[in-house]
Protein backbone atom coordinates (compact mmCIF):
# COMPACT_ATOMS: atom_id res chain seq x y z
CA UNK A 1 0.00 0.00 0.00
CA UNK A 2 1.38 3.68 -1.12
CA UNK A 3 2.13 5.97 2.22
CA UNK A 4 0.07 8.57 0.55
CA UNK A 5 -2.91 6.86 0.81
CA UNK A 6 -2.45 5.02 4.43
CA UNK A 7 -2.20 8.65 5.13
CA UNK A 8 -5.30 8.90 3.54
CA UNK A 9 -7.21 6.44 4.94
CA UNK A 10 -5.52 7.71 8.62
CA UNK A 11 -6.32 11.36 7.73
CA UNK A 12 -3.06 12.11 8.73
CA UNK A 13 -0.68 14.88 7.26
CA UNK A 14 2.24 13.48 4.91
CA UNK A 15 5.58 14.67 4.86
CA UNK A 16 7.76 12.99 2.59
CA UNK A 17 7.15 10.44 -0.45
CA UNK A 18 4.01 9.55 -0.91
CA UNK A 19 4.77 7.09 -3.40
CA UNK A 20 6.68 4.96 -0.75
CA UNK A 21 5.27 0.60 -0.90
CA UNK A 22 4.49 0.10 2.63
CA UNK A 23 4.11 -3.47 3.25
CA UNK A 24 3.15 -3.88 6.84
CA UNK A 25 4.01 -2.13 10.47
CA UNK A 26 6.15 -2.65 13.11
CA UNK A 27 7.99 -1.19 16.38
CA UNK A 28 10.36 1.34 16.20
CA UNK A 29 13.69 -1.10 17.38
CA UNK A 30 12.19 -3.67 14.77
CA UNK A 31 11.16 -2.32 11.66
CA UNK A 32 12.65 -3.08 8.54
CA UNK A 33 12.45 -1.19 4.96
CA UNK A 34 9.09 -0.92 4.08
CA UNK A 35 7.34 -0.75 7.10
CA UNK A 36 5.82 2.25 8.91
CA UNK A 37 6.08 2.57 12.61
CA UNK A 38 5.38 5.24 15.40
CA UNK A 39 6.82 7.60 17.99
CA UNK A 40 4.81 8.14 20.64
CA UNK A 41 6.67 7.77 23.94
CA UNK A 42 9.79 10.58 23.83
CA UNK A 43 12.40 7.78 25.55
CA UNK A 44 12.50 6.51 22.27
CA UNK A 45 13.39 8.90 20.02
CA UNK A 46 17.19 7.98 20.47
CA UNK A 47 16.31 4.94 18.08
CA UNK A 48 15.38 7.33 14.89
CA UNK A 49 19.07 7.68 13.94
CA UNK A 50 18.90 3.80 14.04
CA UNK A 51 15.33 3.13 12.63
CA UNK A 52 14.99 1.02 9.60
CA UNK A 53 11.62 2.01 9.26
CA UNK A 54 10.27 3.45 6.03
CA UNK A 55 7.90 5.81 7.82
CA UNK A 56 6.96 6.80 10.83
CA UNK A 57 3.62 7.78 12.92
CA UNK A 58 4.53 11.10 14.93
CA UNK A 59 2.91 14.23 16.60
CA UNK A 60 2.92 17.47 14.88
CA UNK A 61 5.28 18.77 17.88
CA UNK A 62 7.80 15.59 17.81
CA UNK A 63 10.24 17.99 15.47
CA UNK A 64 11.60 16.70 12.28
CA UNK A 65 12.16 13.27 11.21
CA UNK A 66 15.13 11.29 9.31
CA UNK A 67 12.51 9.22 7.44
CA UNK A 68 8.86 10.08 5.75
CA UNK A 69 6.15 10.88 8.48
CA UNK A 70 2.82 10.53 8.83
CA UNK A 71 1.23 13.71 11.36
CA UNK A 72 -1.02 12.72 13.78
CA UNK A 73 -2.80 13.57 17.10
CA UNK A 74 -2.07 10.43 18.47
CA UNK A 75 0.04 8.39 17.04
CA UNK A 76 -0.24 5.29 18.75
CA UNK A 77 -4.10 5.22 18.35
CA UNK A 78 -3.38 5.91 14.71
CA UNK A 79 -0.54 3.01 14.74
CA UNK A 80 -3.49 0.62 16.28
CA UNK A 81 -5.53 1.81 12.91
CA UNK A 82 -2.52 0.87 10.71
CA UNK A 83 -2.23 -2.23 11.83
CA UNK A 84 -5.58 -3.25 10.72
CA UNK A 85 -5.05 -2.12 7.05
CA UNK A 86 -2.47 -5.03 6.73
CA UNK A 87 -4.07 -7.61 9.43
CA UNK A 88 -7.44 -8.90 9.29
CA UNK A 89 -8.70 -11.19 12.67
CA UNK A 90 -9.94 -15.12 11.77
CA UNK A 91 -13.39 -15.21 10.66
CA UNK A 92 -15.13 -17.73 11.47
CA UNK A 93 -18.36 -19.66 9.22
CA UNK A 94 -21.36 -20.06 10.88
CA UNK A 95 -22.75 -23.51 11.67
CA UNK A 96 -22.51 -25.86 14.65
CA UNK A 97 -19.80 -28.52 15.24
CA UNK A 98 -21.00 -31.70 15.56
CA UNK A 99 -19.49 -32.35 18.69
CA UNK A 100 -21.16 -29.27 20.59
CA UNK A 101 -23.96 -29.72 22.53
CA UNK A 102 -26.72 -27.51 22.43
CA UNK A 103 -29.83 -27.74 25.08
CA UNK A 104 -33.12 -27.66 23.16
CA UNK A 105 -34.16 -24.60 25.05
CA UNK A 106 -31.43 -22.31 24.09
CA UNK A 107 -31.71 -19.50 21.95
CA UNK A 108 -28.82 -18.64 19.21
CA UNK A 109 -29.14 -15.69 17.08
CA UNK A 110 -28.19 -15.78 13.35
CA UNK A 111 -24.58 -16.26 12.24
CA UNK A 112 -23.46 -17.99 15.15
CA UNK A 113 -20.40 -20.05 15.01
CA UNK A 114 -20.01 -22.60 17.79
CA UNK A 115 -17.06 -24.63 17.68
CA UNK A 116 -16.00 -28.35 19.00
CA UNK A 117 -16.66 -29.50 22.28
CA UNK A 118 -19.00 -26.36 23.28
CA UNK A 119 -21.69 -26.57 25.70
CA UNK A 120 -24.84 -24.47 25.27
CA UNK A 121 -27.29 -24.83 28.55
CA UNK A 122 -31.25 -24.49 28.68
CA UNK A 123 -32.98 -21.40 28.28
CA UNK A 124 -29.98 -19.54 27.36
CA UNK A 125 -30.14 -16.44 24.73
CA UNK A 126 -27.06 -15.22 22.62
CA UNK A 127 -27.56 -12.37 20.24
CA UNK A 128 -26.70 -12.77 16.18
CA UNK A 129 -22.86 -13.07 14.76
CA UNK A 130 -21.53 -15.07 17.93
CA UNK A 131 -18.26 -17.07 17.98
CA UNK A 132 -17.97 -19.90 20.42
CA UNK A 133 -14.52 -20.78 19.53
CA UNK A 134 -14.08 -24.45 21.44
CA UNK A 135 -14.62 -26.00 24.74
CA UNK A 136 -17.24 -22.79 25.67
CA UNK A 137 -19.12 -23.30 28.30
CA UNK A 138 -22.48 -21.35 28.47
CA UNK A 139 -24.30 -22.22 31.83
CA UNK A 140 -27.69 -22.05 32.10
CA UNK A 141 -30.13 -18.87 31.61
CA UNK A 142 -27.39 -16.66 30.95
CA UNK A 143 -28.50 -13.86 28.18
CA UNK A 144 -25.75 -12.45 25.53
CA UNK A 145 -25.97 -10.09 23.20
CA UNK A 146 -24.89 -9.23 19.78
CA UNK A 147 -21.36 -9.91 18.39
CA UNK A 148 -20.12 -12.04 21.37
CA UNK A 149 -17.17 -13.46 20.89
CA UNK A 150 -15.83 -16.32 23.65
CA UNK A 151 -12.55 -18.28 23.14
CA UNK A 152 -11.65 -21.26 24.16
CA UNK A 153 -11.99 -22.88 27.77
CA UNK A 154 -13.99 -19.46 28.95
CA UNK A 155 -17.12 -19.87 30.94
CA UNK A 156 -20.38 -17.89 31.69
CA UNK A 157 -22.43 -19.32 34.36
CA UNK A 158 -25.25 -19.07 35.33
CA UNK A 159 -27.71 -16.51 35.24
CA UNK A 160 -25.03 -13.97 34.03
CA UNK A 161 -26.02 -11.13 31.63
CA UNK A 162 -23.43 -10.23 28.96
CA UNK A 163 -23.58 -7.15 26.48
CA UNK A 164 -23.11 -6.51 22.65
CA UNK A 165 -19.95 -6.62 21.36
CA UNK A 166 -18.32 -7.98 24.33
CA UNK A 167 -14.96 -10.73 23.98
CA UNK A 168 -13.87 -13.45 26.53
CA UNK A 169 -10.29 -14.44 25.92
CA UNK A 170 -9.23 -17.99 26.66
CA UNK A 171 -9.97 -19.19 30.54
CA UNK A 172 -11.91 -16.29 31.05
CA UNK A 173 -14.69 -17.14 33.94
CA UNK A 174 -18.15 -14.64 34.45
CA UNK A 175 -20.00 -15.43 37.38
CA UNK A 176 -18.18 -18.11 39.29
CA UNK A 177 -19.46 -18.28 43.04
CA UNK A 178 -17.84 -15.15 44.94
CA UNK A 179 -15.69 -15.99 48.00
CA UNK A 180 -18.22 -15.76 50.81
CA UNK A 181 -17.96 -17.80 54.12
CA UNK A 182 -19.38 -16.93 57.09
CA UNK A 183 -17.25 -18.18 60.28
CA UNK A 184 -19.29 -20.50 62.88
CA UNK A 185 -18.56 -20.46 66.27
CA UNK A 186 -16.37 -23.54 66.22
CA UNK A 187 -13.99 -21.64 64.05
CA UNK A 188 -15.23 -23.51 61.34
CA UNK A 189 -16.95 -21.41 57.60
CA UNK A 190 -20.51 -22.10 55.91
CA UNK A 191 -20.24 -21.60 52.60
CA UNK A 192 -22.42 -18.54 51.90
CA UNK A 193 -24.93 -19.03 48.61
CA UNK A 194 -24.08 -16.82 45.64
CA UNK A 195 -27.45 -15.61 45.18
CA UNK A 196 -26.51 -12.90 42.39
CA UNK A 197 -25.32 -12.23 39.40
CA UNK A 198 -22.48 -10.69 37.09
CA UNK A 199 -23.40 -8.18 34.35
CA UNK A 200 -21.04 -7.38 31.62
CA UNK A 201 -21.98 -4.33 29.41
CA UNK A 202 -21.32 -3.46 26.05
CA UNK A 203 -18.04 -3.09 24.29
CA UNK A 204 -16.35 -4.79 27.28
CA UNK A 205 -13.38 -6.99 26.83
CA UNK A 206 -11.52 -9.36 29.44
CA UNK A 207 -8.69 -11.30 28.72
CA UNK A 208 -7.08 -14.47 29.69
CA UNK A 209 -7.77 -16.20 33.01
CA UNK A 210 -9.23 -13.23 34.77
CA UNK A 211 -12.59 -13.74 36.62
CA UNK A 212 -15.33 -11.79 37.79
CA UNK A 213 -17.87 -13.50 40.56
CA UNK A 214 -21.04 -13.58 41.06
CA UNK A 215 -22.62 -11.24 43.82
CA UNK A 216 -23.57 -12.84 47.27
CA UNK A 217 -26.93 -10.92 46.97
CA UNK A 218 -27.59 -8.04 44.30
CA UNK A 219 -24.83 -7.78 41.41
CA UNK A 220 -21.20 -7.62 40.67
CA UNK A 221 -21.46 -4.77 37.47
CA UNK A 222 -18.76 -4.25 34.38
CA UNK A 223 -19.65 -0.87 32.57
CA UNK A 224 -19.04 0.01 29.31
CA UNK A 225 -16.12 -0.14 27.31
CA UNK A 226 -13.98 -1.58 30.36
CA UNK A 227 -11.12 -3.27 29.57
CA UNK A 228 -9.71 -6.21 31.79
CA UNK A 229 -6.37 -7.50 31.58
CA UNK A 230 -4.71 -11.16 32.17
CA UNK A 231 -5.31 -12.66 35.35
CA UNK A 232 -7.11 -10.29 37.29
CA UNK A 233 -9.85 -11.26 39.82
CA UNK A 234 -12.96 -8.86 40.07
CA UNK A 235 -14.55 -9.66 43.52
CA UNK A 236 -18.13 -9.92 44.50
CA UNK A 237 -20.52 -6.75 44.21
CA UNK A 238 -17.82 -4.77 42.77
CA UNK A 239 -18.24 -2.47 39.96
CA UNK A 240 -15.98 -1.46 37.54
CA UNK A 241 -16.31 1.96 35.79
CA UNK A 242 -17.02 2.61 31.83
CA UNK A 243 -13.40 2.98 30.01
CA UNK A 244 -11.62 1.82 33.29
CA UNK A 245 -8.47 -0.16 32.64
CA UNK A 246 -7.46 -3.17 35.16
CA UNK A 247 -3.98 -4.03 33.92
CA UNK A 248 -2.49 -7.81 34.74
CA UNK A 249 -2.76 -9.18 38.39
CA UNK A 250 -5.09 -6.43 39.69
CA UNK A 251 -7.23 -8.04 42.65
CA UNK A 252 -10.52 -6.23 43.62
CA UNK A 253 -11.85 -7.44 46.91
CA UNK A 254 -15.79 -7.73 47.51
CA UNK A 255 -17.44 -4.10 46.85
CA UNK A 256 -14.99 -2.55 45.45
CA UNK A 257 -16.21 0.62 43.15
CA UNK A 258 -13.89 1.89 40.49
CA UNK A 259 -15.23 4.54 38.62
CA UNK A 260 -15.21 5.63 35.02
CA UNK A 261 -11.68 6.01 33.22
CA UNK A 262 -9.74 4.66 36.08
CA UNK A 263 -6.40 2.81 35.46
CA UNK A 264 -5.13 0.13 37.77
CA UNK A 265 -1.78 -0.93 37.06
CA UNK A 266 0.09 -3.78 37.47
CA UNK A 267 -0.64 -5.80 40.61
CA UNK A 268 -2.96 -2.93 42.41
CA UNK A 269 -4.88 -4.98 45.28
CA UNK A 270 -7.88 -2.79 46.38
CA UNK A 271 -9.11 -3.98 50.10
CA UNK A 272 -12.61 -3.86 49.77
CA UNK A 273 -15.99 -1.63 50.42
CA UNK A 274 -14.01 1.45 49.20
CA UNK A 275 -14.67 3.62 46.25
CA UNK A 276 -12.03 4.69 43.56
CA UNK A 277 -13.03 8.06 42.00
CA UNK A 278 -13.52 8.66 38.69
CA UNK A 279 -10.70 9.03 36.48
CA UNK A 280 -7.99 7.72 39.46
CA UNK A 281 -4.74 6.29 38.25
CA UNK A 282 -3.11 3.50 40.69
CA UNK A 283 0.31 3.34 39.85
CA UNK A 284 1.68 -0.64 39.85
CA UNK A 285 2.15 -2.85 42.54
CA UNK A 286 0.11 -0.36 45.07
CA UNK A 287 -2.40 -1.28 47.60
CA UNK A 288 -5.15 0.42 48.19
CA UNK A 289 -7.18 0.33 51.86
CA UNK A 290 -9.64 3.16 51.68
CA UNK A 291 -11.11 5.36 49.16
CA UNK A 292 -8.88 6.84 46.62
CA UNK A 293 -10.61 10.72 45.32
CA UNK A 294 -11.31 11.17 41.74
CA UNK A 295 -8.67 12.24 39.58
CA UNK A 296 -6.03 11.64 42.02
CA UNK A 297 -2.71 9.57 41.71
CA UNK A 298 -1.81 7.08 43.81
CA UNK A 299 1.08 4.72 44.99
CA UNK A 300 2.60 2.67 47.18
CA UNK A 301 1.26 0.38 49.88
CA UNK A 302 -0.76 2.05 51.77
CA UNK A 303 -1.54 3.84 48.50
CA UNK A 304 -0.87 7.84 48.66
CA UNK A 305 -0.73 10.46 46.62
CA UNK A 306 1.94 9.81 44.26
CA UNK A 307 3.65 13.08 44.73
CA UNK A 308 3.96 12.11 48.46
CA UNK A 309 4.95 8.53 47.90
CA UNK A 310 8.13 9.67 45.67
CA UNK A 311 9.39 11.97 48.56
CA UNK A 312 8.50 9.14 50.71
CA UNK A 313 11.05 6.78 48.79
CA UNK A 314 13.56 9.30 48.33
CA UNK A 315 13.77 10.00 52.25
CA UNK A 316 13.77 5.87 52.55
CA UNK A 317 16.90 5.86 50.43
CA UNK A 318 18.69 8.19 52.52
CA UNK A 319 17.53 6.62 56.01
CA UNK A 320 21.01 4.30 55.92
CA UNK A 321 22.99 7.94 55.82
CA UNK A 322 20.54 9.45 58.23
CA UNK A 323 21.04 6.19 60.72
CA UNK A 324 24.98 6.78 60.39
CA UNK A 325 24.54 10.37 61.73
CA UNK A 326 22.16 9.80 64.78
CA UNK A 327 24.56 7.34 65.77
CA UNK A 328 27.45 9.93 65.88
CA UNK A 329 25.89 12.20 67.42
CA UNK A 330 24.84 9.52 69.99
CA UNK A 331 28.08 8.83 70.72
CA UNK A 332 29.25 12.75 70.64
CA UNK A 333 26.90 13.23 72.89
CA UNK A 334 27.77 10.50 75.34
CA UNK A 335 32.05 11.33 74.97
CA UNK A 336 30.39 14.85 75.93
CA UNK A 337 28.40 13.67 79.18
CA UNK A 338 32.07 12.24 80.15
Amino acid sequence: MKLGEIAKRLDCRLEGDGSLEIGGVAGIEKAGPGTLTFLSNPKYRRMLASTRASAILAAPVAGPMPIAVLRSANPYLDFARAIELFHQAPRYAPGIHPTAVIARSARLGAGAHVGPYCYVDEGVEIGANAVLHSFVTIYHGARIGDDFFAHSHAVVREGCTIGHRVILQNGVVVGADGFGFARRDDGSWKKMLQSGQTVIEDDVEIQANACVDRATVGETRIRRGAKIDNLVQVGHASSVGEHALLCAQVGLAGTTTVGNRCILAGQVGAAGHLTIGDGAVVTAQSGVPSDVPAGAQYSGYPAIESRMWRKCVAAFLCLPDLLRTVRRLEERMEKAGD
